[in-house]
């Protein structure tokens, strides 16, 4: 079609050839072009790729695609997407093969291209071709079912397991050419070869096969096996050369010969066409006679036009070439796979073309499908973390020639797991869709936003600037963000939160970036949802401290270099101790005693928390069974602690292993616990009161809907926060809450308890507005060890 410009140009980068569509294009008529560098029709825009760097691509890798910038004649610029091909003789670079369409305005936002459900559709239901998934050793890991069944004439369950070798014959096995063919896939790329293969009843067909390796960030993973029968084909052409054989050597005798001959070619579904090798005439084609023949709608000039090169060496050294070349047709744009083979022409002495075309379009868009799945997210269609690591990597090694600097986002979604949780994976997944559309149409061109994980994506910033640049990007993103999706009959919002770096000298590669990022992330992540951090070396040596915390975590906990120790809880009306908060420290034999705000997170990120938590109830639990008096005890769980299924089996223990009377037990948990995932941390929280134990809210006011909570479960004690005590002497709206919880408190039956009562004006004024307990550095100036909790009762 006229809409693609198609161009051939010379291994130097000048133009060989120029089809109309170019003309079309650019405004420039073929003999203005021709023999003019490439450059000419490059806009040096800063965002685009120079000719050069392209055709340098296209060299080393075979085929570079992507979005360009040009210029028409008439000085106008704009963006075409093309696909440049490298094309090779006998292993030597001979030019490119130029395809390009301009990009229109909907192309950058088209939702619909190649959706999930056609990718589903190509592995499970394409019938012409057989796939198959290798492992390293050829273990079959998954194979299309239909493919398989009308091919090989197996079930795609009972293909898993086997060894890809199992369709070959048991000569070739002892030959070993199915560990040849995967060695040269390994070793050289995509690799092709034809040959006999069997199928389950042990009929034989003739096989096309192309082994195709697959690799992650450079490792190899496994193979993609396609298999196409071609037996039909196959003797065709071999009709063809015994025809062409005969009629060589008995065209003097036998004249009728050449009725036959024509017969031979007019019923093939292959399309030929014999060409005069000194005229150019065309002495035969069989479109005439053909009804379901290969690109019939294509005009024969237009093929040998296309073929001239390779004909006129074919002409020369009888060899048979075959390659691949794609045409415009009235149907669209075909691939056509193109044999030239040298016919000797005895009565006139010369030599005449044969050209046998075959359409191979749907196996194109076939590979080109399985080529697309490989390097994109099936979920959201972005890059995934194949192509994002090669994206990075050309990043890299472009800024190394241009003396350019690669910026680097890493995004992680805030509240995500929760949205899962609750409103269920479907959701999740809509919602990941939603995201990767807003944060794609707030980037600029030269950047690749990928998904290289559940929630987390990534954005690689070609030529960036400075890191104020990058920063400023961060922060675009982030308000983009901000907005709430509908997702189904939901309202969801989900921020984003985001590190990044900028490489320089000392993060000049792919692994380090991503690193530097990651920790970069994590400090934005911990410094509250919805913001942006930058990579510097400080959070490389807090990464090292707080791996180093984690070694000596674990080693603290086998050697019991954990102490408890217990803060008081008195009563207001009579200022007498009702009961003590095990307050857990960790005396590490070089730091001395670590605070818990430092190793606390640390536990929990790793999940050391589970068998410290452990540890603390049964000790506290042990210990307050021998006061020999009716102190409740205090323990404080962890979030993460209610993701362990035997957090109730480990409180039942502690109970009956102690002795401690279940009601002098106070549980106490934070409104994160009922934030995350609230249905289930509720019915855990009932499981655990029916024990007997009591359940206490910490810090409450702190959290994101406290009021909702106590409707969601039966608290016995609520204790303030701290936050409110401080203030509550002079603070019109600090005594206002803490009234109103009092209050709140008096009318539902829970104890109220204030926390950091430090001064006796504060605990003055908490008892006169209704507090029942009260705890704080004013009433113990310190915390006690297990054995002074003792003697405090007795005093």
């Amino acid at each position: 079609m006229t809409e693609h410009a198609i161009y051939m140009l010379d291994a130097d980068g000048h133009v060989r050839s120029w089809n109309a569509g170019a003309q079309k294009l650019t405004g420039y008529a073929e003999h203005e072009i021709l023999g003019v560098f490439v450059n000419r029709l490059h806009d040096p825009t800063p965002t685009g790729i120079a000719p050069a760097e392209a055709l340098l691509l296209a060299r080393e890798h075979g085929r570079h695609e992507g979005r360009f910038w040009r210029r028409r004649c008439d000085g106008s610029r704009f963006l075409v997407y093309g696909v440049i091909e490298a094309v090779y003789d006998a292993g030597r670079l001979t030019g490119f093969a130029v395809i390009e369409r301009e990009c229109g305005k909907t192309w950058r936002n088209d939702k619909t291209r190649l959706a999930e459900r056609q990718f589903r559709l190509l592995f499970q239901g394409v019938t012409l071709y057989a796939i198959l998934m290798l492992d390293l050793e050829g273990i079959i890991t998954s194979a299309n079912p239909t493919g398989v069944k009308t091919i090989k004439g197996y079930d795609a369950d009972g293909l898993l397991g086997r060894h890809f070798s199992m369709f070959y014959s048991a000569a070739d096995r002892a030959r070993g050419l199915p560990e040849t063919a995967l060695a040269r896939a390994r070793e050289q790329g995509p690799y092709q070869e034809e040959g006999w293969r069997y199928r389950a009843d042990g009929a034989a067909f003739w096989a096309h096969v192309i082994i195709m390796p697959l690799r992650e960030q450079g490792r190899l993973i496994g193979y993609a096996k396609i298999t196409r029968d071609i037996t039909g084909r196959k003797e065709h052409e071999n009709e063809i050369l015994a025809a062409k054989r005969l009629a060589e050597h008995r065209y003097r005798e036998s004249r009728s010969l050449s009725a036959f001959l024509d017969n031979v070619i007019g019923n093939i579904p292959i399309r030929v066409l014999v060409e005069d090798g000194q005229t150019g005439q065309i002495l035969v084609d069989n479109a005439a006679k053909q009804h379901a023949m290969t690109a019939p709608t294509i005009d024969a000039s237009t093929i040998v036009e296309r073929l001239r090169g390779v004909a006129l060496k074919t002409l020369e050294d009888d060899d048979c070439r075959e390659l691949r070349i794609g045409v415009d047709s009235a149907d669209g744009a075909v691939q056509l796979k193109c044999r030239v083979l040298r016919v000797a022409d005895e009565i006139g002495g010369g030599a005449n073309l044969m050209y046998l075309v075959e359409d191979v379009t749907e196996e194109y868009r076939a590979n080109e499908k399985i080529h697309f799945m490989a390097h994109h997210d099936a979920l959201t269609h972005l890059p995934n973390r194949t192509l994002f690591n090669k994206r990075l990597a050309q990043a890299l090694a472009a800024s190394d020639y241009d003396e350019a600097r690669v910026g680097l986002l890493l995004i992680d979604l805030d509240n995500f797991k929760n949205i899962n949780d609750v409103l269920g994976h479907p959701v999740g997944d809509q919602l990941l869709v939603q995201v990767a559309a807003r944060l794609r149409g707030a980037l600029d061109e030269p950047a690749t936003l990928a998904r290289i994980g559940g929630d987390e994506f990534c954005v690689v910033v070609p030529r960036c600037r400075d890191i104020d640049a990058l920063e400023a990007l961060a922060r675009r993103l982030i308000e983009t963000m901000q907005a709430p999706m509908g997702v189904d009959e939901h309202i969801v919002q989900s921020g984003i939160s985001i590190g990044l770096v900028i490489s320089n000298g000392d993060i000049d590669n792919t692994e380090e970036l991503l690193r530097c990022a990651d920790l970069a992330l994590y400090d934005a992540k911990r410094g509250g949802k919805g913001a942006c951090s930058i990579f510097h070396a400080e959070l490389h040596r807090a990464a090292r401290r707080r791996l180093d915390l984690e070694v000596d975590l674990r080693r603290a906990l086998e050697a019991d270099e954990f102490v408890l120790y217990y803060q008081p809880i008195m009563a207001s009306d009579s200022l007498t101790v009702s009961g003590m908060e095990a307050l857990l420290r960790w005396h590490h034999p070089e730091r001395g005693v670590v605070p818990p705000l430092e190793f606390i997170p640390v536990a929990e990120e790793t999940g050391l928390i589970r068998a410290i938590g452990a540890r603390v109830l049964m000790q506290a639990c042990t210990e307050a069974a021998g006061w020999g008096c009716e102190a409740t005890i205090a323990v404080n769980l962890s979030p993460v602690q209610f993701d362990d299924h035997a957090l109730v089996d480990q409180v039942r223990e502690a109970l009956a292993s102690s002795g401690l009377p279940p009601h002098r037990l106070e549980l106490e948990i934070t409104e994160s616990i009922l934030l995350d995932a609230s249905r289930k941390n509720i019915r855990l929280l009932e499981t655990l009161k029916s024990l007997g134990v009591k359940i206490v809210l910490d810090d409450f006011g702190t959290g994101y809907s406290s009021l909702h909570y106590l409707r969601s479960f039966a608290f016995d004690r609520i204790k303030i926060d701290k936050s409110f005590v401080k203030e509550i002497c002079h603070d019109a709206e600090a005594q206002a809450i803490v009234k109103a919880i009092t209050t709140l408190g008096q009318s539902l039956s829970i104890q109220i308890t204030a926390e950091g009562v430090e001064d006796v004006e504060q605990a003055t004024r908490l008892r006169t507005d209704g507090c029942s307990h009260l705890q704080g550095f004013y009433l113990v100036h310190r915390t006690l060890p297990g054995n002074a909790a003792l003697i405090l009762r007795k005093k």
